[in-house]
């Protein structure tokens, strides 16, 4: 078993908090993990990613190589089109439909969603509206692990649990809120895959 992430998006989008949870559930599951570091701005608004790989056998190195990752989950639409070189042929672009206008001269949203929709294996969601029906605009991060999460060879609950871990100082109703924002994710995955 082998599962290489791309996680990409904008600072201050949680995607530490996606790849803490990710890793938690690895741990749950006896997995070997490597992450290299959150690379770009760490301050709100600018462009992030990082690379994530789980495995069953002992990692050598945490870098994706280009045309190898299994997913890329992007919490920003156009973050997600920098990354497509490295999704291999069969893996899974999941990413948030709405955009984070941090610089000028941002692109048309439908040119950058069509761009998306070229590519055969996808998810594109607005999670940004789905973490807002369930109270947590916040959540919207946990929204999108939840729609990739089909594509991880880890248990769903695992991800539960990993959220009981990584929130249990924010207390239960922090708790509940991001995983009610994970099943949401995982209900609109399974129903549009």
């Amino acid at each position: 078993m082998k599962t290489d992430i791309v996680l990409a998006g904008v600072g201050g989008q949680g995607i530490l908090s996606i790849a803490a949870t990710i890793g938690m559930a690895a741990l749950e599951n006896d997995l070997y993990l490597k992450q290299a570091e959150v690379h770009g701005m760490s301050q709100r608004g600018g462009a992030v990613q990082s690379h994530m790989r789980l495995s069953d056998k002992e990692i050598f190195s945490d870098l994706i190589p280009k045309g190898s990752a299994d997913i890329i989950l992007s919490v920003e639409p156009m973050e997600s089109l920098r990354y497509l070189p490295y999704l291999s042929p069969g893996g899974w672009l999941v990413t948030n439909t709405r955009a984070y206008r941090n610089i000028s001269g941002y692109p048309d949203e439908q040119e950058v969603l069509g761009e998306i929709r070229k590519y055969k294996k996808y998810i594109a969601l607005d999670a940004n509206d789905i973490a807002s029906d369930i109270g947590s605009n916040r959540s919207s991060n946990i929204v999108m692990l939840g729609a990739a999460s089909p594509f991880f060879q880890i248990p769903f609950e695992s991800f539960k649990e990993g959220l009981r871990k990584i929130f249990a100082r924010k207390g239960d109703k922090v708790i509940d809120v991001n995983i009610q924002a994970l099943e949401a994710g995982r209900a609109f995955a399974d129903k549009n895959m």
